[in-house]
């Protein structure tokens, strides 16, 4: 039996929600499921141990009684790199650690699969990338990619490369309207041609392209000063740094944004809440809003955040978050099932997975 790997040209391409969607689709389909994520990159504190968020979610989905420490052997911290780096972690001896997590994982199941971590070259600083830990533990590699214009392409040709006969196929993700015909009827016959298997392209889901307002609020440790719809899907964010008059246009036009702005500019925030189209309001800097706009907020149900960095930083965390779409729940691994086996050969990665 061979696991399948699932790894990425590049991070927050949905791998996750690829690994255990499929995990679920198997399992429906009565195969005893496992799941793996030998490295730890999605790392959170919890009970004074750090762990990553993504076996976690795997335990509950796959209702598997599974040890942490074996479904993730390795919690690839920046201390554990920095001690790597130094000379303080052995390749070899990690190695064993996989293979010896896996073991036990694997003799329960008879379809295991293996989550990467971060994207295809990460572990590169104790040999653990992931097509090293493929070779390791035998296993097959699906390859997710996302794809915005012809220069991705040679991004995914090295990571195929780096992959080599161990690749079962590309899957392309989140592929927007405008380049989707390019990919179906330009990219994906190129790869053919080139001896790479491809088994779809998943066309951007609003649902996954964003994050509630609740995570964005927990990912920018913000204060919630109005609770408004906290499930309410933020897909963009806009800066307040113009005139009132000129942003409330602005706002009226932006759908589904955050609105981000200094706490002290009042007359933007009220013209986000007037505008009645976006999500949420980020005030920065620490500086709480008049009573006027928490009031005006309040009877909208705008939920209104206060972060105490500067606007420059929260833009630059805010644009992180958004775009790697950080809420991973049951309902997103159902809506990547649900693309799945709309859009992609799902038997032939079960198949692969198989016997």
């Amino acid at each position: 039996m061979n696991p399948l790997l699932v790894t990425s040209t590049a991070e927050s391409t949905g791998k996750t929600a690829v690994t255990l969607a499929l995990a679920r689709i198997a399992a429906d389909r009565g195969r005893e499921v496992g799941y793996m994520k030998p490295k730890g990159t999605r790392l959170q504190s919890v009970v004074g141990k750090t762990l990553d968020e993504d076996p976690m979610l795997a335990r509950e989905l796959l209702g598997t009684d599974a040890e942490m420490h074996e479904m993730e052997p390795i919690v690839y911290s920046p201390t554990f790199i920095e001690g790597a780096i130094r000379g303080r972690e052995d390749p070899d001896e990690l190695r064993e650690r996989i293979a010896e997590a896996y073991e036990d994982l694997a003799a329960d199941a008879d379809a295991m699969f293996l989550e990467g971590g971060g994207d295809i070259r990460t572990g590169g600083v104790v040999d653990l990338t992931d097509p090293e830990v493929a070779a390791a533990l035998d296993a097959e590699v699906l390859l997710v990619a996302d794809y915005e214009g012809p220069g991705d392409v040679d991004d995914l040709l090295a990571a195929v490369d780096d992959v080599g006969d161990r690749l079962a196929a590309v899957l392309f993700n989140r592929v927007d309207d405008a380049v989707y015909d390019d990919v179906d009827q330009d990219v994906i016959p190129f790869l053919t041609s080139r001896g790479v298997d491809t088994i779809g392209a998943l066309p951007r889901s609003p649902e996954l392209a964003g994050v509630t307002v609740s995570a964005l609020a927990d990912e920018l440790g913000a204060e919630v000063l109005v609770e408004g719809d906290g499930d309410a899907l933020v897909q963009r964010f806009t800066v307040g740094a113009m005139g009132a008059e000129e942003a409330l246009r602005h706002f009226r036009r932006a759908r589904d944004a955050a609105v981000i702005t200094g706490g002290d500019r009042s007359d933007i925030a009220t013209a986000a809440v007037e505008a009645n189209s976006v999500r949420c309001l980020v005030l920065t800097g620490g500086h709480r809003p008049s009573g006027s706009v928490i009031g005006k907020a309040t009877e909208a149900g705008l939920p209104v955040l206060s972060v105490p960095s500067d606007t420059l930083t929260t833009v630059d965390r805010a644009e992180d978050v958004i775009r790697s779409g950080r809420t991973r729940d049951a309902r997103t691994v159902e809506v990547m099932r649900e693309l799945l086996e709309t859009h992609a050969d799902v038997e032939a990665l079960i198949g692969a997975n198989g016997d």
